[in-house]
């Protein structure tokens, strides 16, 4: 396949090219390492590397074309055409669109964005449209699937770069998919891997402490957040979240805006909840009332519920319809997953890695456990340190006994992480327990909160399953969720699988 060098710069605003416009490409790579023989190069400053410093060698390994923000180097254009651009990741985006022929114009996209609930609100959006009859494709954080076949879109990934978000697009195009549902992070945002990516409706679940190391304030958040907004059709937003009128201002004139809740006056919000095997509530859309049933426990999953009935609900897909979807909705991996066993321990597993998600799971599961409540969770390495404390805090004040562990410890000392945790946890009263003491730590109960210090994951959930939990308890492993992969040393990716570790500890 080539491409000829004006059509992939279509869309692009304010650039320069210096040297010949009549190249054919035949591929686009923004990794030097994969450079060829007629390739177009898109170099990229990055947190850690700038791509600019390999142009040389791109050019070396026969690149035609490269993209940069950087002016050229004289001995650059005498082997090659260079476009000189503002935003190399903005223009990466465009022109990944165009190589793959726009699929999003010929897709209804459907994004969603928040700090939590994402995923959860993709996949129940997801198995609505495919239930009611419509080609759908979802790209989420746990994979892609396209009609039946589902892809694995690579470790710690949730927001594709532009060459793979575009091509699995192009994939549903050719499948015959009309709607896509799109998970956005804000880090994708902010890196424009959406640029070239026409969103038809936005859905905000809700905006809480995350990835402040990155976007540094809020506002910046809530900010790179918005960007997903900027063109859609209609906006399905929380009213319950604080944030709320923030992104209501901010929406441009021309679109609809679509509220649900379960406090106030909203256009969708539920009634009379109720959490057994599933969980029941009464619909209210605007008066009209339906009983709605389905398999995610939990008040924040009756919020993904509602988000994804108002989608569905716009798209213009029956109540009918969507009651009898939501009521066939799959258990979501690492979503409150449950592990069945016959050791008479509820165990769960759950994505949750902020403090807003560990409290919304631990103040769930608290109300529903027999016995004690054991969470095994760690924070992440060279990410927002200040919600370790904060994270350890709510664990220690929810929970009755907690496991301090790794969770992708990176280039960090996971003892040093732990240690911040555990600064939380005192200011909540716990008391920290040594794994080699003298107490029969089955029988660890009362008005103090334990806290144990266990580095290894894989020891620390042996640890709750089979030294600390008995009949009647419920372990939450939580941070991990659906992930494939641990970083421990913050340039590899070791396997990893939390349903695995667990069950081989329950044999």
């Amino acid at each position: 396949m080539f491409m000829k060098l004006n059509n992939l710069l279509e869309g692009l605003n304010e650039y320069k090219i210096f040297g010949s416009e009549d190249k054919k490409i035949s591929v686009i790579v923004d990794d030097s390492r994969e450079a060829v023989k007629n390739c177009l190069f898109v170099a990229i400053k990055g947190l850690k590397t700038d791509a600019h410093n390999f142009i040389s060698q791109v050019i070396e390994s026969g690149a035609s074309v490269v993209v940069g923000e950087k002016k050229p180097e004289k001995t650059w254009l005498k082997k090659c055409t260079y476009v000189m651009t503002k935003n190399s990741r903005k223009a990466l985006g465009i022109i990944a669109s165009n190589w793959y022929g726009n699929p999003s114009s010929k897709l209804k996209i459907v994004g969603v964005t928040g700090t939590k609930g994402k995923t959860t609100t993709s996949t129940i959006i997801y198995h609505v449209l495919k239930s009611s009859g419509i080609k759908t494709g979802l790209i989420s954080s746990i994979g892609a699937k396209i009609l039946e076949k589902t892809y694995d879109t690579g470790f710690h990934v949730t927001s594709p770069e532009p060459l793979q978000l575009q091509k699995f697009l192009q994939k549903m195009v050719k499948a015959g998919c009309e709607y896509a549902v799109v998970e956005a992070t804000s880090h994708g945002l902010d890196q424009e891997r959406f640029s070239g990516v026409n969103f038809d409706i936005g859905v905000m679940t809700n905006i809480s402490h995350e990835h402040l190391d990155y976007h540094k304030t809020i506002g910046s958040y809530k900010k790179a957040k918005l960007k997903m907004f900027s063109s859609v059709k209609t906006a399905v937003l929380n009213k319950d979240d604080e944030h709320f009128q923030f992104f209501k201002k901010n929406m441009s004139e021309k679109s609809k805006v679509v509220t649900y809740g379960l406090v106030g006056v909203v256009d969708y919000s539920a009634e009379e909840m109720k959490f057994g095997k599933k969980t029941t509530f009464k619909l209210n859309e605007n008066g009209n009332k339906s009983a709605i049933t389905f398999s995610l426990l939990g008040k924040f999953n009756v919020l993904n519920c509602l988000a994804a009935i108002a989608v569905a609900k716009n798209i213009g897909i029956s109540i009918k319809a969507i009651k009898k979807a939501l009521n066939s909705l799959p258990e979501i991996p690492g979503r409150l997953e449950e592990i069945k066993n016959d050791k008479g321990i509820k165990i769960y597993i759950d994505f949750a890695h902020t403090p807003s998600s560990l409290e919304s799971v631990l103040e769930f599961l608290n109300t529903k456990k027999k016995n004690r409540l054991i969470c095994v969770f760690g924070c992440a390495g060279e990410r927002d340190w200040k919600k370790r404390s904060m994270m350890g805090r709510i664990s220690a004040s929810i929970s009755d006994i907690s496991v301090f562990t790794a969770e992708d410890p990176r280039s960090e000392d996971v003892n040093n992480i732990i240690g911040e945790m555990v600064k939380g946890a005192k200011k909540a009263k716990a008391e920290i327990v040594d794994t080699t003491c003298s107490k029969n730590v089955k029988t660890l109960i009362g008005k103090k909160h334990y806290v144990f210090k266990i580095p290894d994951r894989s020891e620390a959930i042996s640890f709750a399953i089979q030294r600390l939990a008995k009949k009647g308890d419920t372990v939450v492993v939580c941070g991990k969720g659906h992930e494939k992969s641990m970083n421990l040393d913050g340039i590899h990716e070791t396997q990893w699988s939390e349903h695995g570790v667990i069950e081989s500890f329950l044999k």
